[in-house]
Parts: structure tokens; sequence; C-alpha cells
């Protein structure tokens, strides 16, 4: 919505060389270039005069290929890189022109998306402070509003799953659900997600295997990999591993970050998302069929220790522990940290989405893991946050008597089987899919629920894991440097 917006009042349509120049920081709170992206128009941050020279100049002076670069205020242009370029001041007040452009800088978590929504159908002059507060209270944050901007988002996540046929597209589909979730919950609304489970699942049967071999410079694609990635990246770095935290959990948890810079990315959780084998795989970088136990959390700082010496960190080097309290010796170079407060809501979760909403609104406001993160970062740890699986809601279909013929584990969503004659009969019962076992062991066959079911009392709301929907399987992947936090 904004976005586009932005897109169009630069004249992006008809002009090949664009300078934005972002007088209030408008910018970097926005996800903005994808849609210079699409359009063909390659964003480029404006660093240096000398850096631009060397890198750019022969090409934006010949004028082929559409570019539109980012200036702050206080950057400084020579007149010939300005010349052949059409200028864009991004401020507040030219963009919203009948609105008070001081207002809108103060207004605090202003979400642009509404605002423009609720601005391109304004025709009143509201240029005054009482009357630009008064018009983001009824109409931006109007029901009205929110609610036609959740009706258009669900229905260009409709359109867009056509064109999801890579790992990155459901990264991207899944953080875009997220956003209209959080915002439902907040104001109380409802939206129906569920035509992205199919697709989803399908991608997932076919396709996860294959995601061992992707790299991304971004993201370790799979949290087994992510060990090695942070290892990459950092020489001292920390681990949190929030349990259960989906993405929707996250756009929550995120708002208490204001003060410091990270890179949000997504990784895939293990599958089935039960955390013994995915909490596993992420702190040991194993896949589930090489670990110790892989329904069982009895090994995982044994895992952990292992993974992270297999890195060549010394014993002195690594440390492991759990909850936000959770402090190391000045030697500790690899360390890893469980908090389990996301999981304990979810599981006692009696009031859907919306009672997760202000489950994770409250614990935010307390800032435990912003404090912890800044204490790391003071002690010089690069942070990384992520999840072993994220969460969703589902309606019990029956408890599912046991009858010792599967591995135990405590899903719900899912179960594991061995040299069981009536598997078909159990399949078609429960309604449940067999799943191929990537990166399993293969002498057991895995069931998981269909859709939004889980083996719980029948007719009962719960919000749990285990199956395969992209809520359960994508799940955030936060990296927090030291050295851009004055760490």
């Amino acid at each position: 919505m904004f976005a586009e917006y932005l897109y169009d009042m630069a004249q992006a349509r008809y002009e090949k060389r664009i300078i934005l120049i972002d007088e209030d920081q408008i910018l970097e709170k926005v996800d903005w270039q994808e849609v210079f992206i699409v359009n063909g128009c390659q964003p480029i941050e404006y660093e240096n005069d000398l850096k631009f020279r060397i890198d750019y100049e022969d090409i934006w002076k010949a004028g082929q290929d559409n570019y539109v670069f980012m200036v702050k205020t206080e950057d400084y242009v020579p007149y010939d890189i300005r010349k052949p370029a059409h200028e864009f001041h991004v401020s507040y007040q030219k963009l919203f022109p009948k609105l008070n452009g001081m207002t809108l800088k103060e207004a605090s978590d202003l979400n642009l998306d509404l605002l423009t929504l609720a601005f391109l159908k304004n025709y009143d002059d509201l240029r005054s402070e009482e009357r630009t507060k008064k018009f983001l209270s009824d109409r931006v944050y109007g029901k009205e509003n929110i609610r036609e901007y959740l009706e258009e988002g669900v229905k260009e996540l409709s359109d867009e799953i056509k064109s999801c046929n890579r790992y990155a597209d459901w990264m991207k589909l899944a953080e875009k659900q997220a956003r209209l979730q959080v915002m439902a919950a907040e104001y109380g609304l409802k939206i129906d997600t569920t035509f992205v489970d199919q697709p989803f699942q399908n991608f997932v049967l076919k396709d996860y295997g294959k995601l061992s071999s992707e790299i991304s410079r971004t993201s370790p694609v799979l949290v087994s990999r992510a060990m090695d990635f942070m290892h990459e990246l950092s020489r001292k770095f920390a681990l949190i591993v929030m349990d259960g935290m989906s993405l929707f959990d996250w756009r929550i948890v995120r708002r208490s970050f204001a003060d410091l810079k990270f890179c949000e990315t997504e990784a895939f959780a293990m599958v089935p998302t039960i955390t013994s084998i995915s909490r596993q795989c992420l702190v040991s970088g194993k896949y589930p069929k090489d670990l110790l136990n892989p329904w069982s959390t009895s090994k995982e700082k044994n895992e952990f220790i292992a993974g992270a010496e297999k890195l060549g960190f010394t014993d002195a080097q690594i440390a492991y522990g759990r909850g936000y309290d959770t402090d190391f010796s000045m030697n500790v170079q690899c360390a890893c940290i469980i908090v389990n407060d996301v999981d304990d809501m979810m599981h006692g979760q009696k009031q859907g989405r919306f009672g997760m909403y202000q489950d994770v609104a409250l614990l935010t406001q307390k800032h435990q893991l912003h404090d912890t993160v800044k204490r790391l970062l003071g002690q010089g740890f690069d942070v990384y946050i992520s999840a072993d699986h994220g969460n969703t809601e589902c309606i019990g279909t029956g408890k599912f008597m046991k009858a010792g013929v599967e591995t135990e584990t405590k899903s719900h969503r899912m179960i594991v089987l061995k040299d069981f004659a009536d598997k078909d009969a159990l399949i078609q019962s429960r309604n449940m899919v067999e799943y191929p076992g990537y990166f399993l062991d293969k002498k057991f066959d895995y069931l998981i629920c269909s859709g939004h079911e889980s083996m719980d009392a029948k007719g009962e709301q719960v919000i749990t894991h285990g199956g395969m929907t992209l809520e359960e399987v994508v799940v955030p992947f936060i990296a927090i440097k030291a050295d851009e936090n004055h760490g």
C-alpha cells in the first residue's frame, strides 16, 4: 500500500534515474524496495561520493537501466550526479500534504499502510495538529479502515500463492501472513488465511527435502544450518531460542527492539515441528536422524556442546543456559539460551489468537528479552534470536489412544509408527497425511494431522504445533550485531 504510493509519488513509472531524499527517516522504517524491484527499478543505498563513482558512475550516466538511490539529508551528492536524476523529497508533509507533517512524524508506531489507505479517500484539509490527530484516531485506526486493509491484504496473499515456487517465496508469504494476523488480533477482527495450508503442504511434501542444498547469504534456510551460519558471520555469538515463537509472536515481540538495529529473516523448522526434533537440530547443527535421541530433549545440552566443539570452540568457550537471567563467564565465545515463555503461553492458551496476542504483548512490555539482548551485546556477543517451531490454531478431533504402536512423542499433531498394519485406516479415520520422512529415520512411518486439526478433545480449540502449516514451519531468524549496536 505505502510502497506503491511512494512509487507513484516519486514518478518511478516515468523516470530512469531517481534520487529519494529521506528527510524524515521514513524509508528505514518500511519495506519499500520490493515494489521498485518488481517494476524494474533497482534500489541502491547511497553511501558516499567516492563509493558511488567507483561502483555506479558509469551505469548511472549511461542511462540504460532504471535505478533509485536512497539518500539521507546529510549526505553530500555532487551536482553532476544529481543533474540527470529526478529528485523526490520523502517527508510526511510531501507525501501527505493535507495532514500535519510534524504530527505524523511524532506519532508512535505509525502504520504507513493504514495511513495511505485512509489518506487516499480523504478530500478535507486537515493540516492542523488537532484535526490530524483526530484523523489518525477516528479514520486511520478506525475499524472500517483496518477491516478494508485486512480484506485487501488477504486477497493479495491469495494472489501471491500462485507464484510461490521456491522456499524464499514461502518465507515472504509467511511474513505477510503474520503481519495480517497480528493486526487482526490487535483490533479484534477475524481473518481467514487457511487457503495457504494446502499449497504449502504440497510444497513441503514435494520439495522440503531439497532445502538441505539451498544456500542463502541472509538466512540458514533450515534451522539445522543455523550453527554454521552464525559461526561464519560472528567470532563470538549467543543464540537465544524462543521455544514455540512463530512469526506472529515475533511481530509483537519486536516492538520492544526499537532502539536496536537488527536484521530480520526466516528459517524453516524441522518437520515434524516438535520441540525434541527441531530445537535439538537448531542448537546442534544436526539432522534429526543423526540426533542421539530425537524424541527427547534430555541430550539437548550435550548436542549443543558437541555442535559447538565441531565448530572449533573449546569447552571453556561454550555455555548453555535457560532463562533470561543466564550469564556467562568472560571466556565464553559460543552460547545458547533456551526461553520457554511463548511455548508455555501457547499450550495454556484458551482464547486463540486473540489471547495469544494479549499474552505476548504483556510479555513484551516486560522487556526481558530486550534487556537480555542488550546485556549480551554489551559483553561483545553478536546475538541471534530464533525458534524451534511456530504455532497454529487447531480444533481437536478426539484424543488418540497410543496403544504402544508408535515412538512416544508429546505432540498432538503427529504420530510415529513402526510396522503398523492399519496405517491406511488410521490415515482415513484421523484425516492424516503421510509425511515422506525427510531427514528422519526411515525405519518409522510419520503421520501428520491435516490443516488445523489436532488429536485433542473433540471440538476443543487449542494453539499447538507439530504439523506442517506455514505458521508452524517458517520461524523468525533475527541477527543483532554487537558492532552495529555499540556492543
